[in-house]
């Protein structure tokens, strides 16, 4: 019986090592996500081409990121997360090399990859969550793992801003990007264990096979109507910082307020640094009440009212940083549909639903970055950009936030008092 508590203790261990190195994965693929916004002149000048270009070219991040959720959950599913999230961190670090050349066509290829191999950093952390920890605690450590990718969203700027300020060469950051997902890879390869019950018997099992396997697991998780409500629910709550603080916050204090580019790095940072407060305390709170639902639509409010703020605000009464932390902290609250969609799902589809919600997440926004871009080139008719143009141009935001808040009450409730709710007494069977 002692070898068999140590034997657990062991795999408990190993998981743990496990999910903080994918953690740190998430980390790096999210400091790579954010740290364009704060090097856009350094990046127009040396590709040769405009902002809006510029813009389009980053966000092929998405374009790789979206599909290739729904490869990274079937694999995770079929394979394991040993086979799978090493070869994900490789290929990022490529990316990052690849951008680091200087050539337009080689940016956009390797940002494209950046996109697609980041993808299994968060799915492979929820993987490793979903399958060797409790499920009462799945909402906070699913919150951590985002707490980790916020880390690294912050610091792509309030780090990264003042280092290429201080004349740091923007490709050498790529290449210590490159070099530093290569050695993530290295270490998810060695400290991930092999799944013992992941593939049985590959080799007798023939490529229809598995391609059915796969389709069916793809239709039953589509099929549900719950997964595809979790993703438009997160892709509604993170675009607001994926597109409008990731890519323009920086450009819009700036022009529209006329801060100095530091200050202006300051508090578009303050966003993502909120991720890292919210994500685990949104986490947690869901967690002790045992509900979903309440939390998500707080944070969808929370968040609705800083964007009217941001947007139409009067520009200085509130203390520096407040507002961009505080809209941080609510838009935490999207992860929780990552928790919904597993739990609204069978327990041996948690990779592929995984990867269901975040093509439809990322979707949005590979889908809509462009054309906040082209609505706000149209608004400023190609010339200086000001307060109202950002406003006409992203004013849709609201109305996504507002939409996303109605579909969270629309949803249904996974959490573990619900389920206690429908428990029917075992005195209420004799009466």
């Amino acid at each position: 019986m002692a070898e068999i508590g140590h034997g657990r203790k062991g795999l408990f261990s190993a998981a743990v090592i496990a999910w903080l190195i994918t953690a740190l994965y998430y980390f790096t693929q999210y400091m790579m996500r954010s740290a364009p916004s704060v090097m856009m002149p350094e990046l127009t000048a040396a590709f040769g081409i405009s902002v809006v270009s510029l813009t389009s070219l980053l966000g092929l991040f998405y374009y790789g990121y979206a599909p290739f959720s729904l490869i990274a959950g079937v694999a995770l599913d079929r394979l394991g997360p040993r086979r799978v999230v090493p070869i994900g961190a490789a290929a990022m670090a490529l990316g990052a090399l690849l951008f680091t050349l200087g050539d337009p066509a080689l940016a956009a290829i390797g940002r494209f990859i950046q996109g697609a191999g980041g993808v299994f950093a968060l799915l492979g952390a929820v993987y490793i969550i979903t399958a060797s920890f409790p499920a009462s605690r799945a909402g906070t450590l699913v919150g951590i793992t985002q707490m980790f990718g916020s880390a690294g969203g912050s610091a792509g700027q309030f780090l990264v801003g003042p280092m290429i300020s201080a004349g740091l060469p923007w490709h050498q950051f790529w290449l210590a990007m490159g070099l530093v997902g290569l050695t993530i890879a290295v270490l998810l390869f060695l400290f991930i264990p092999p799944r013992r019950e992941a593939v049985r018997e590959p080799a007798k099992r023939s490529d229809e096979s598995w391609l059915r396997e796969t389709l069916v697991a793809l239709a039953a998780v589509f099929r549900n109507p719950q997964s595809v409500l979790c993703g438009l629910i997160a892709g509604l709550l993170f675009i607001p910082t994926t597109i409008f603080d990731m890519v323009w916050g920086v450009r819009y204090l700036q022009e529209a307020h006329e801060l100095p580019y530091a200050v202006a790095v300051m508090r578009s940072a303050s966003v993502p640094f909120g991720w890292i407060i919210g994500c685990p305390l949104l986490g947690l709170l869901s967690d002790r009440i045992g509900r979903r639902k309440p939390v998500i639509i707080g944070g969808g409010v929370v968040l609705l009212l800083c964007l009217i703020l941001i947007l139409y605000g009067p520009f200085g009464r509130f203390p520096p940083f407040s507002i961009g932390l505080v809209a941080g902290i609510a838009s935490g609250a999207a992860m929780l549909t990552y928790t919904v969609i597993k739990e609204a799902n069978r327990p041996e589809h948690s990779g592929t639903a995984t990867g269901v919600v975040n093509f439809i997440n990322f979707s949005l926004s590979a889908l809509l970055g462009p054309v906040f871009g082209a609505l706000l080139l149209r608004s400023s008719e190609g010339g200086a950009r000001e307060l109202a143009h950002y406003q006409e141009a992203f004013a849709p935001l609201l109305c996504g936030v507002a939409v996303a808040i109605i579909l969270a009450m629309i949803i249904r409730e996974t959490g573990s008092a619900a389920h206690a709710n429908t428990v029917v007494p075992r005195e209420a069977h004799g009466k």
